[in-house]
């Protein structure tokens, strides 16, 4: 499969529109294949970017009386008379529903400019974190498959308690935890693993706001979850499968 003809395939695979069979040779692709997964990255974040910002703008509540008002002073007019005032209201009307629909589409781009930029700003501190865990030594600061020795382990040094599972019988044994830093604040990571796979979950209380990471979304090899549970917002990522990562965040949210 060329990548041209995986970015002809890039969008139906996004709406879930391709059989099972070319979406499973379309994963198959990425694979091996950072062109197009840079693109299916940029495109997920566009979309969850346009539905979170609501982009609409309501018309003035005397538009519509001044509309019918016009339409019945044309309609009033004689077959064999041509009255130029109408026309040049319309052109009035017309040239004020162009700025407006101008205003708001310049507006919300600088929104979304904006708040891509956040965006990417926080999912790199989550994916940096991960990979600098995984260099010898930084993975946990407390190595424990006892949920009762990594739970009191943060005592002390967070202001909130993590909850804390061990999920071995359900495949995801517990490693341990440790504290990281994700926008200037020490949160806890939870670290379990997975076929000789590692998975950081980090944990921080509800910030009573809409979060700035997707719903979900791939990059650079890595994939993550994010969700809240039991007033705590958690963002599960690692290089398993997409089954796996999402089996484990379901887990979590018991």
């Amino acid at each position: 499969m060329t990548c041209d003809l995986s970015r002809s395939l890039l969008h139906g695979y996004l709406d879930g529109e391709l059989d099972p069979f070319r979406a499973e040779e379309f994963e198959r692709h990425l694979e091996s294949c950072s062109q197009c997964i840079a693109q299916l990255e940029e495109q997920e974040s566009l979309r969850a970017s346009l539905q979170a910002a609501q982009l609409y703008e309501r018309a003035p509540a005397g538009l519509s009386t001044k509309i019918k008002r016009q339409i019945a002073s044309a309609e009033a007019e004689s077959d064999d008379q041509w009255s130029w005032v109408p026309i040049w209201r319309w052109i009035a009307v017309s040239a004020a529903i162009v700025v407006l629909v101008a205003v708001a589409y310049l507006g919300g781009e600088r929104i979304l400019t904006t708040r891509s930029g956040v965006e990417q700003a926080e999912l790199t501190e989550v994916i940096d974190a991960h990979v600098r865990s995984l260099q010898p030594g930084h993975l946990t600061d407390v190595a424990s498959t006892d949920q009762h020795n990594v739970k009191p382990w943060f005592d002390g040094k967070l202001d909130y308690v993590p909850p804390v599972r061990d999920l071995a019988e359900n495949g995801f044994p517990l490693v341990g935890g440790r504290l990281d830093v994700l926008n200037g604040r020490s949160v806890a990571v939870l670290v379990y693993g997975r076929r000789k796979h590692f998975i950081n979950v980090f944990v921080r209380p509800e910030l009573g706001k809409e979060s700035l990471i997707p719903a979900t979304g791939t990059r650079n090899g890595y994939q993550w979850i994010y969700l809240r549970a039991h007033g705590m917002e958690l963002c599960a990522i690692s290089d398993v499968s997409a089954a796996d990562l999402h089996g484990l965040t379901e887990l979590l949210q018991e």
